[in-house]
């Protein structure tokens, strides 16, 4: 998969009208630039009719809340209505991680499951998740490549959009190299921006 390099200020046209099977990857340096980003995409996903997972922090999926809320999104009624789903996205880790790595079956279990369930009467889903972010974090950089690569699939076998961010580290340049080739668009900002 060929990434493509897009500039901070291009990111709202691409998540407002996501593509089947797309996979756009954000690193950032501030929250609150992420989680503009993450409004960005959900809004983008409820105004397309698409049931939107989110798998994240649960600072993150606090704050996510508190924007939509902000917005004037009726999260409690988007949630009865199995249009907006959310996860922890380190109790997900914890459903298919198995001796450091990601489980396939166990991914199925877990997180396919859920993805074919907000798919009922044909809808399109759009999915954020932070679980590769966390397991980067963690330092299990092979993990995260083989998280990534199974997400891919999904994605494929789905024709859901994905987005996934991480926080931008010191020692990520290099490493996050491999990261980049995983998905069909890349938001670049600050430094990236320039290369």
């Amino acid at each position: 998969m060929n990434a493509n390099l897009l500039p901070g200020n291009g990111k709202q046209p691409l998540l407002a009208r996501m593509e089947p099977c797309a996979h756009v990857l954000h690193i950032y340096e501030d929250d609150g630039v992420f989680l503009d980003t993450l409004e960005g995409f959900v809004s983008g996903g409820f105004r397309g009719g698409e049931t939107v997972v989110v798998i994240a922090t649960p600072q993150h999926l606090y704050a996510l809340d508190h924007r939509l809320q902000a917005a004037g999104r009726d999260v409690r009624a988007l949630r009865s209505q199995g249009d907006y789903i959310t996860m922890d996205a380190r109790d997900a880790l914890d459903r298919f991680m198995v001796d450091g790595l990601p489980d396939e079956a166990l991914f199925a279990a877990a997180i396919t499951r859920v993805i074919h369930g907000a798919q009922v009467g044909g809808k399109r889903v759009r999915a954020f998740g932070e679980m590769v972010a966390l397991l980067w974090a963690d330092g299990r950089r092979g993990a995260t490549v083989q998280l990534e690569r199974i997400w891919n699939t999904l994605c494929r076998e789905n024709g859901m959009s994905l987005f996934c961010a991480y926080p931008r580290g010191a020692d990520d340049a290099n490493a996050l190299v491999e990261i980049r080739a995983l998905h069909s668009h890349v938001i670049a900002t600050g430094e990236e921006s320039a290369a």
